[in-house]
């Protein structure tokens, strides 16, 4: 994926999106802010952020989404915008079982 600029609107766009910590460490991890923003970003940061990215990065941070962030109903519309439909499940958490 695109690395993600540091830039004063992206900053400002992290702290709305990614609210529980610094917009510095969310912008990091492109992939995972991603997740967070098909959750959370309005259409107005969607469009900052097409800006930077190509449909291929939204597919990319897709197909990486770590579990438990972006809900059913924003997974099966951003499949839709890229042209995956319909969507592959979403990804699950593991956890790893301990023996009796």
């Amino acid at each position: 994926m695109t690395k993600l600029p540091d830039t004063r609107e992206f900053r400002e766009l992290a702290a709305r999106v990614v609210w529980f910590e610094p917009p510095e460490v969310a912008l990091q991890d492109g992939t995972r802010f991603m997740a967070y923003a098909f959750r959370y970003a309005t259409h107005e940061d969607m469009k900052t952020l097409r800006k930077e990215l190509k449909d291929d990065d939204l597919r990319k941070a897709l197909a990486q989404a770590p579990p438990g962030i972006i809900d059913p109903r924003s997974w099966s519309y951003w499949h839709a915008v890229i042209g995956k439909f319909p969507p592959p499940p979403m990804p699950k958490r593991a956890f790893n079982e301990v023996p009796l």
